[in-house]
């Protein structure tokens, strides 16, 4: 069964957003005249989900009162100090409830089909711990990165290592089993550390997107963003 809660990451500080986070929090930077996290809303509530969660730290102010304005509906996960993904996801996990759950990060945009159908479609519970949506490099626009997995035969991911390029950027979408982060405490973690204990138990899986997407964590990534979703 595909789960019905989703985590929207969106407690980073996005320094390297330079002056435009200085006073504002990157996911309410405009792309196409609508804020960043507003496009991740748009995903989440176009696959129908009924449970969404949102996490602030940077401006948290500020994303109070758009959230309650524009999507009342939304649960708000604050962290007074940063708890990085692993950290942010466990603290949200009551408000997400249940045994799975989706994470999405504000920062990317996609231009394709809604990439969290697609996972769900593909989930396989006794098989996986976690799938995560993978992008081809180079249809991830404005990368120039070396690339994050190989995806085997099978569809287990297996990282990067030290091989100097990988076929696949993972742009921050995914299913995720939460009892996997039941054996951590309350500091801060990343999920590759979870992500790393799975692919050791061969349950780290990957999905294909057939699109493009765009890393709008840079200031030029705005402009990049925009001319890919009209293209």
């Amino acid at each position: 069964m595909s789960p019905d809660a989703i985590m929207i990451f969106a407690a980073g500080l996005g320094t390297r957003m330079g002056a435009l986070t200085q006073t504002r929090p990157k996911p309410l930077i405009e792309v196409a005249g609508r804020p960043l996290l507003d496009h991740a809303l748009d995903l989440a509530r176009g696959a129908g989900l009924g449970r969404i969660v949102v996490n602030t730290h940077a401006h948290a102010g500020q994303m109070q009162d758009w959230l309650t304005a524009n999507a009342p509906d939304v649960r708000i996960s604050h962290e007074p100090e940063r708890l990085e993904t692993g950290g942010g996801l466990r603290r949200a996990l009551p408000l997400l409830g249940g045994e799975t759950a989706f994470t999405l990060n504000a920062d990317t945009v996609w231009h394709g089909p809604n990439p969290l159908p697609l996972l769900a479609a593909a989930w396989d519970p006794a098989r996986m711990d976690a799938l995560l949506c993978l992008v081809p490099r180079q249809d991830v626009v404005g990368h120039a990165g070396p690339g994050d997995f190989f995806l085997e035969s099978d569809g287990r991911l297996r990282r990067r290592g030290e091989a100097a390029a990988a076929d696949f950027v993972y742009p921050g979408c995914q299913i995720l089993k939460l009892e996997t982060l039941a054996r951590f405490g309350p500091e801060p973690f990343s999920l590759n550390l979870v992500w790393d204990a799975m692919h050791t138990a061969g349950r780290l899986f990957g999905a294909v997107y057939p699109g493009r997407c765009v890393d709008v964590g840079r200031p030029e990534g705005i402009a990049l963003a925009e001319a890919e979703l009209q293209a």
